[in-house]
């Protein structure tokens, strides 16, 4: 869920900076999650979503912005166009996205008869990106924190506090919040509806054996009588799969973008190219569906190492485990990999990208 709440921010063009705030507590968990993005070091909340908020503004303060957006992270569905609107209504007031609201909604006492029942015509449903001008929500939360108020459920209410007028602006039903575990089951149906363009690539890779004492394969060093040849460290899975999730995305080939021309490439760990393709594919907003490898060898044995080589791919790749199938075959002593010469990898990865027409 942060992944996707920091990714869009930070790829929108409109925003300059992402400031993260976390519990003290998720450090590593947010360190894996925020890995690669373009966003500022995350600072610590305190022990509200008020006092939260106000350590983000204190953390952007010497930026001087003239507009923030305040944004939960269990709200991972957020719209490029949502921001667009968001900042649109902050150059006029503060705003905060709302949908109209569809059920009839009953007010209750503490005995949980009904009280009242409000007109739903004037009711709306509030959602975050919530917009504002960057001095005045900070010097609200000042002010509350003065005044020892902390129980604001959100930034708008606060603002109204404080005088401030704060409009509504259109939201997004696809906008949901995550909070209980039937939320996430629903998500995962939303994301994968979302990701209707599903995509197929093939890669293969070969290379031939060379004086040395261990091989490569699938990010695994497996002791043998001989090495590999190649620029980087001839690593043929690895290889094979970087070009099958390039030819989903259309992309090109692992030669365009790490050519063995270049020196710098030379004698490379191979899953600095497996993390750049995944990289494009989350990029793109797209998930790995699934990565399908067959090494063809008469030796060494790939079968003993199945698990570690499954388990270093879905780890480089950041998936899961069972999306990761790693086969092994022989040549049955026939052509160069039957005289052992040297070994080949076939993959297929199939992604599921965000459609567009």
């Amino acid at each position: 869920m942060i992944r996707f709440s920091l990714d869009l921010f930070s790829s929108d063009q409109n925003v300059s900076v992402v400031q993260p705030v976390i519990h003290a507590d998720d450090v590593g968990l947010y360190a894996t999650a925020a890995g690669g993005l373009d966003v500022l070091p995350a600072v610590f909340g305190g022990a509200t979503r008020q006092a939260s908020v106000l350590a983000g503004l204190q953390a952007l303060a010497a930026r001087k912005p003239e507009i923030v957006l305040v944004h939960d992270a269990a709200r991972p569905f957020v719209s490029s166009a949502l921001i667009g609107r968001a900042i649109s209504a902050a150059k006029r007031s503060a705003a905060v996205p709302g949908i109209a609201v569809s059920d009839t909604i009953k007010a209750v006492d503490a005995q949980d008869r009904v009280a009242q029942t409000p007109d739903r015509s004037i009711l709306r449903a509030i959602q975050t990106p919530q917009a504002f001008n960057f001095d005045a929500l900070l010097d609200a939360h000042r002010r509350a924190a003065g005044a020892g108020r902390d129980d604001f459920s959100d930034d708008a209410a606060l603002m109204e506090w404080a005088g401030h007028a704060v409009t509504v602006f259109a939201g997004e039903p696809g906008n949901v919040k995550l909070t209980l575990a039937e939320d996430f089951t629903r998500a995962e149906g939303l994301r994968l509806s979302a990701l209707a363009d599903v995509r197929m690539g093939t890669g293969y890779d070969v290379h031939a054996f060379t004086e040395g004492d261990h091989v490569m394969l699938g990010g695994v060093k497996i002791p043998h009588s001989r090495g590999l040849s190649g620029h980087s460290d001839a690593d043929a899975p690895l290889h094979a799969l970087v070009d099958a999730i390039l030819g989903a995305l259309a992309d090109g080939d692992i030669g365009v973008h790490f050519p063995p021309s270049d020196p710098q490439w030379r004698g490379a760990a191979s899953e600095r190219f497996l993390r750049f393709a995944v990289e494009r594919v989350q990029a793109r907003g797209g998930m790995i569906a699934h990565l399908d490898v067959t090494v063809i060898s008469e030796a060494p044995r790939v079968g003993p190492h199945r698990d570690a080589i499954r388990e270093r791919i879905a780890s480089i790749a950041s998936v899961s485990l069972d999306r990761v199938a790693v086969k092994a075959t022989t040549s049955e002593k026939l052509g160069f990999i039957g005289r052992g010469e040297g070994i080949a990898a076939l993959a297929t990865a199939t992604l599921r990208l965000p459609w567009s027409p």
